[in-house]
């Protein structure tokens, strides 16, 4: 964790801690109520605590990424499904999502390079802006994690527990891989520094991230940032906001706040042409 940012007098909570592991063995001392409120788990996890865990969600990845200077992100939000090209469709349950999903097996690749893309520029800034932040996962997390990674950057993965799945992908930066309780809270992390959102074809959670982020633009809470959907064929299937505009339940030109792409390089380009960034040549590898 962070180093202290001044000397002080004072015990710490650590020593603090220590020192009463050694306390004495009682019935005082073995009472919940004499634990140090903050080295409690009972009461740490408890209801009436709920809202000290939001802040310590919030709080703990906003240290380790200002220790390590990051002032922008670039995000990738896609399906966990998504396999590498070659490689069996792992969540396939009939021939028909097998064959679908190893035909969606380009985007992998799609989200790999664009993630090379970003961290080209993200170099530039000695890894300060544009630096790739995924759900940490496997997928299209994985590929963005992994095209940051073949350019020697550093990426951040934002990952939740959940009962069957998510473990960090092996291409995360290991100092930058946060585990999450409430979707809320890594949510906020998203789009807290994000510079652009590359949204790739996906399940629940992508749709969530994708309508969570056009919301908060569409009603002023969150500045415009470029909006990407990578997959004009999957994405004209699985949503019609044309029918909402049409319906009048959304503005005429909210469509608009976002761009549908194929390719990273059309992709990219999007993104460099919104904050004039200087046209770079092919991207050379650092890593493997």
């Amino acid at each position: 964790m962070a180093k202290r940012r001044h000397r002080t007098a004072l015990r710490t909570s650590s020593q603090d801690i220590a020192v009463s592991r050694k306390a004495p063995d009682t019935p005082q001392t073995r009472s919940a109520a004499y634990r140090l409120a903050f080295a409690d788990d009972e009461f740490m996890t408890s209801e009436d605590t709920r809202g000290v865990r939001f802040q310590l969600e919030y709080l703990k990845p906003e240290f380790r990424l200002r220790q390590h200077g990051i002032v922008s992100t670039v995000v990738l939000f896609g399906g966990a499904r998504i396999p590498e090209p070659g490689k069996p469709a792992w969540a396939a349950r009939n021939e028909t999502q097998k064959r679908n999903l190893e035909a969606a097996s380009r985007y992998y690749d799609e989200a790999r390079r664009f993630a090379q893309l970003a961290a080209q520029t993200s170099a530039a800034t000695d890894f300060k802006e544009f630096v790739v932040v995924t759900g940490g996962g496997p997928g299209v997390m994985e590929a963005g994690n992994r095209g940051a990674a073949d350019m020697g950057a550093p990426s951040i993965g934002l990952n939740i527990v959940l009962p069957h799945e998510q473990a960090p992908n092996l291409y995360v930066t290991p100092d930058l891989s946060f585990n999450f309780h409430y979707f809320a809270t890594r949510k906020i992390h998203f789009l807290l520094r994000a510079k652009a959102l590359a949204v790739f074809p996906g399940g629940f959670g992508t749709l969530d991230e994708f309508f969570e982020a056009l919301t908060l633009i569409q009603t002023g809470r969150m500045e415009s940032v470029p909006v990407l959907l990578f997959g004009k064929d999957f994405w004209s299937r699985v949503i019609n906001l044309e029918a909402l505009a049409e319906a009048g339940t959304i503005s005429p030109t909210d469509p608009e706040l976002f761009t549908l792409v194929d390719t990273a390089q059309e992709g990219w380009d999007v993104v460099r042409q919104y904050y004039n960034l200087p046209l770079m040549g092919e991207p050379v590898w650092r890593g493997g």
